[in-house]
C-alpha cells in the first residue's frame, strides 16, 4: 500500500501550498537587494620608481622588500608585481570581496613604510604609493543600429 495522504486529502494539500505561497511572497520583501553588489574583489596599487635602473635591479632591491612586507596584511588573496625596464614597479595586492578598501589601503601603507629602510635611497626619497584601485567596468559601449544601414 503506497503513501497516498495528499492524494486522499486533496483540500489539505492546497491549503499548505498557499501557506507556502503567503510565507515566500511575506519573506521576499525582507531579502537584501543591492543594486550593484561587490562582485570583484578590491585593490590596492603600490607604485615606486628606481631611475636608471633595468627590471632586475628593480625587482631585486625595490619589488621584493615591498613584497615581503606586505604579504599577509589582513585579508589580502594575492599580489602581482610588474617591473619595467625604465624603472617602474607596479605591485597590485588583492584583497577578499566586502572587505574595506580604505581600511586595506591603510593596513597595506603600514606594511609598505616598514620596508622604507630596505629600499634604496633614491627610492625611499622619491617616494612609494599606495593608493586603492576600482577593479568594475569604467566604460561599457554597446552599438545599434536603425536599420538605416545593412550587415555589412
Amino acid at each position: 500500500m503506497k503513501n497516498n495522504f495528499f492524494v486522499r486529502r486533496p483540500i489539505f494539500a492546497m491549503v499548505i501550498a498557499i501557506i507556502m505561497v503567503i510565507l515566500g511572497c511575506i519573506s521576499i520583501i525582507d531579502l537584501p537587494v543591492e543594486q550593484y553588489p561587490d562582485i570583484t574583489p578590491p585593490m590596492v596599487q603600490v607604485s615606486a620608481t628606481y631611475q636608471g635602473a633595468d627590471a632586475l635591479s628593480v625587482e631585486e632591491s625595490v619589488a621584493t622588500p615591498i613584497e615581503e612586507a606586505v604579504n599577509g596584511v589582513s585579508d589580502m588573496i594575492y599580489m602581482m608585481s610588474t617591473n619595467s625596464s625604465n624603472g617602474q614597479m607596479s605591485l597590485a595586492v588583492s584583497f577578499k570581496v566586502g572587505s574595506n578598501p580604505d581600511l586595506n589601503t591603510i593596513f597595506t601603507q603600514n606594511r609598505v613604510a616598514t620596508s622604507t629602510p630596505k629600499l634604496p635611497p633614491i627610492v625611499a626619497t622619491q617616494g612609494v604609493t599606495t593608493t586603492k584601485t576600482q577593479t568594475s567596468f569604467i566604460l561599457v559601449m554597446a552599438l545599434y543600429s536603425n536599420n538605416t544601414f545593412d550587415e555589412t
